[in-house]
């Protein structure tokens, strides 16, 4: 029998939950009656411009075919429908095994405003999402930090704060999962953990997890994945990231083989054309990927939560470093035409960082007033990494930070550095950096 594909449309403004849903003039009202739903090839959930879902969320399983996607977005006129999970859609993450740092929390309960779990060939655009607290982020962090110290410890910083994301998408019974596209989203105020570095914490953030079976299921892990024209404001504690796996052990060591990532990693991962401002940690970053792809992308200020009044109670975690664009033990990652402006002071704080990887290329990008500097190449199994024709105006605390790199190549850029601040970042120039027809030129009245 040939399976006919279904379209749902839900409205807060003249929805009925008796009604079937099927049609524009008879939509749902609620998230509730979709949530759950396995859905198929061609299936569509549509939600209603100026529609409002306060404490609901959205829950996706289902696979759809690569002529066939399942779709989910907005109709009619108006504002784009807001989902305002508020602390709802509890989940529980469980990678199944620790991970490279026996620091990081890698199991406990999730608030998502959306999920999509196992899901493939699935495209969701024009949404707006919200995962709040009922405390309001912007009010404590404005607060003199003597005043604000007592209520961010009980509430805002508290250490076993639930993590919360805007969308969570995860990878773990289904083997390799294909053409996952986000797109065209708003994505904000999202009261996460400002510690938890790899749970499903923050504005978008995918992960594979281990699987029940995996002889049975396969590997968890991605292969087709873009992020494109989506804005990320005011999360904690990622921006954007892309996938942590419970695979990580795969890829100790510096040279990382391509077979590892076609069998372990993750493939074909795009991030373009994204603005992520005001994350709490991090800004945008690819992760166990082969040659993801990141370009005109724009990080402003990013790592706002990365000091001792905000991450105040990290107990055994540590974990108080973030920079804005970067790669985590990816394979010949390509970095271009981004912009990675006001990062705040860390033990990081830089605007780009080849981190942990193989054969990173940072090229054209622009940074500036970054307060840890231009581009770290992150300890010793940071190799064959290139960062050439960029501009950085302005950095601040040092422009480059070699950070035991074995052999950072810098060349072709143009560093416009005010007076004083140094072209290497003291206590980070311990590395091995070739530099070749840089321009280096002091900004007046800096």
């Amino acid at each position: 029998m040939i399976r006919k594909s279904k379209t749902y449309y839900v409205s807060s403004i003249r929805g009925n939950d008796k009604n079937d849903g099927l049609t524009q003039e008879t939509p749902f009202r609620t998230l509730q009656q979709i949530t759950g739903r396995e859905l198929g090839p061609g299936d569509r959930i549509l939600l209603e411009r100026g529609s409002v879902f306060e404490d609901q969320y959205l829950h996706i399983r289902g696979k759809g075919e690569k002529e066939n996607l399942i779709e989910i977005a907005a109709y009619g006129e108006g504002t784009l429908p807001h989902i305002c999970a508020n602390g709802t859609g509890i989940w529980y993450q469980d990678y199944g095994i620790r991970l490279d740092s026996p620091a990081h929390v890698y199991r406990g309960d999730v608030s998502s405003a959306v999920l999509l779990y196992d899901a493939e060939y699935i495209w969701i655009h024009d949404l707006e999402i919200t995962n709040k607290d009922d405390i309001d982020r912007q009010s404590v962090a404005g607060k003199p930090s003597g005043e604000a110290r007592s209520e961010i410890a009980e509430r805002y910083s508290a250490p076993h704060k639930m993590d919360r994301t805007g969308v969570a998408v995860v990878a773990q019974n289904s083997g390799t999962l294909h053409e996952i596209t986000l797109q065209s989203l708003m994505i904000h105020d999202v009261d996460g953990n400002v510690y938890n570095k790899h749970m499903n914490n923050g504005g978008i953030y995918m992960t594979a997890l281990k699987p029940d079976n995996e002889e049975q299921t396969g590997i968890a892990r991605y292969d087709g994945v873009t992020v494109e024209d989506c804005c990320v404001w005011n999360v904690s504690r990622w921006g954007i990231a892309v996938g942590y796996s419970y695979q990580h052990a795969r890829f100790a060591g510096a040279q990382l083989q391509e077979e590892w990532f076609l069998k372990y990693g993750h493939e074909n991962i795009v991030l373009r054309n994204n603005y992520v401002k005001n994350a709490g940690g991090d800004g945008i970053t690819p992760m166990y990927a082969l040659r993801p792809l990141v370009e005109h992308n724009i990080s402003d200020s990013c790592a706002t939560e990365m000091n001792d009044r905000i991450y105040c109670y990290p107990e055994e975690r540590m974990g108080k470093v973030a920079a804005a664009i970067w790669p985590w033990k990816c394979k010949n990652a390509l970095f271009r035409f981004n912009e990675a402006v006001d990062t705040k002071l860390n033990q990081d704080g830089m605007a780009y960082d080849a981190d942990s990887g193989d054969g990173t290329v940072y090229e054209y990008n622009y940074s500036s007033q970054n307060e840890g500097g231009c581009v770290m190449f992150c300890l010793e199994e940071a190799i064959h990494n290139t960062f050439r024709k960029n501009v950085s105006y302005d950095d601040l605390g040092g422009i480059l930070s070699p950070s035991g790199n074995p052999d950072a190549y810098v060349s072709e850029n143009q560093f416009y550095i005010r007076k004083g601040v140094p072209l290497l970042r003291k206590n980070m120039s311990d590395g091995e950096i070739t530099l070749k027809n840089n321009v280096i030129s002091e900004l007046e009245n800096k």
